[in-house]
């Protein structure tokens, strides 16, 4: 049963920027559910149909996603992602005004907000996760800027969870452990991962995972299935593409699913020796926690990415490669030859959460 904080009821909400902070609110939704919470889900389009897979018995509130858009040029990125700023603060008041009818419609007595900054009350507890206290830019003035903007809402929450560790080698580097800290207190969680090491019995040579928001998805998709005839391993590829029934024509050695649940796509990438994927942070944590070898290609244009895959290379941990530059023949002769490090990170876990809201 939960400690007696006067909290019982918990919103749970995250961002919809791809899969991703969906996916790493799973580990937290298991432990509230497991600690005895009610766990109510605001969500729309493919963020609230893999959290409904996941947890069919929870309710799930419709909340507009802050709904960004890409381009297929890395150049054009940053302005259009600035072209949309006034609908991204738009979005944030609208939550403002969503939230407060819902905690009072639903007697939500707790709110934990994956980098969706409209969620902050003055009436219950609000909790922003973010990995991203330094959000990385190609200009260091603008990136100053933007710490400032990002602040300004982290400090209307009552605490930050940041989903990395405090000191030494940490997975997130500079993005997780900023020189200048909010003012709100910084919690930091261990890694949210969904997954846990065990041994398994070898399955595939590699397995590729697609994902992340259009339409960088469907060209690096392009890209892989234009290449599939050099692939000589068994080869898993997940399309990242939940709730879609398409079917694609490949060579024998590759198996094709649009989209797997949690524990099969742990089974999937424990059975599998190289991972090749995104390096978005939610993936990196659960590469982390289940120490596979992989070869990270950034999005084109999410500086985050970038940095995190060179962060990441630089330890060892994973092979970088750019999509422009990715061909298979160069990707796995690198790998098949990189002094690979794995690193032990602590991860997130029932009792971790305990000890979160009792600091409540």
């Amino acid at each position: 049963m939960p400690p007696k904080f006067n909290i019982q009821k918990v919103l749970i909400a995250p961002l919809d920027w791809g899969l991703g902070h969906a996916t790493r609110c799973i580990p937290i939704i298991k432990s509230l559910l497991n600690n005895g919470y009610t766990v109510i889900i605001a969500a729309e389009g493919t963020q609230a149909n893999l959290l409904q897979n996941e947890f069919p018995n929870l309710a799930i509130l419709l909340l507009k996603g802050y709904r960004v858009r890409y381009s297929k040029s890395k150049w054009v990125l940053p302005f259009k992602l600035l072209w949309q700023v006034p609908g991204l603060f738009q979005t944030i008041r609208y939550e403002r005004n969503w939230l407060a009818n819902t905690i009072k419609e639903h007697k939500i007595d707790l709110v934990i907000s994956d980098n969706r900054y409209g969620l902050s009350s003055q009436t219950i507890p609000c909790i922003f996760i973010t990995h991203q206290l330094t959000i990385k830019t190609p200009f260091r003035w603008l990136e100053k800027r933007i710490q400032l903007i990002n602040y300004h809402y982290i400090n209307h929450f009552t605490r930050c969870w940041v989903p990395d560790v405090l000191g030494g080698v940490t997975a997130a580097g500079k993005l997780s452990h900023p020189a200048l800290l909010p003012n709100t207190k910084i919690q930091y969680t261990g890694l949210l991962s969904r997954f846990q090491k065990r041994g398994v019995t070898k399955k595939f040579n590699y397995c590729i995972l697609l994902s992340g928001p259009e339409p960088q998805r469907s060209v690096l998709e392009k890209k892989i299935m234009n290449s599939l005839h050099k692939f000589n391993g068994k080869t898993l590829l997940v399309r990242g593409k939940p709730g879609s029934n398409e079917e694609l024509t490949v060579p024998e050695n590759i198996t094709v699913k649009n989209h797997l649940p949690g524990n099969e796509l742990e089974e999937a990438i424990l059975q599998s020796e190289y991972i090749i994927c995104r390096s978005g942070y939610t993936t990196v944590m659960e590469l982390i926690s289940l120490q596979k070898k992989s070869i990270l290609i950034p999005t084109p244009g999410q500086t985050e990415q970038e940095y995190l895959a060179d962060w990441l290379q630089e330890k060892q941990f994973c092979i970088r490669m750019a999509q422009s530059d990715f061909t298979w023949d160069a990707a796995i002769e690198k790998a098949k030859t990189f002094p690979y490090q794995m690193l032990s990170l602590p991860i997130f876990n029932d009792n971790t959460l305990v000890e979160l809201l009792a600091d409540l």
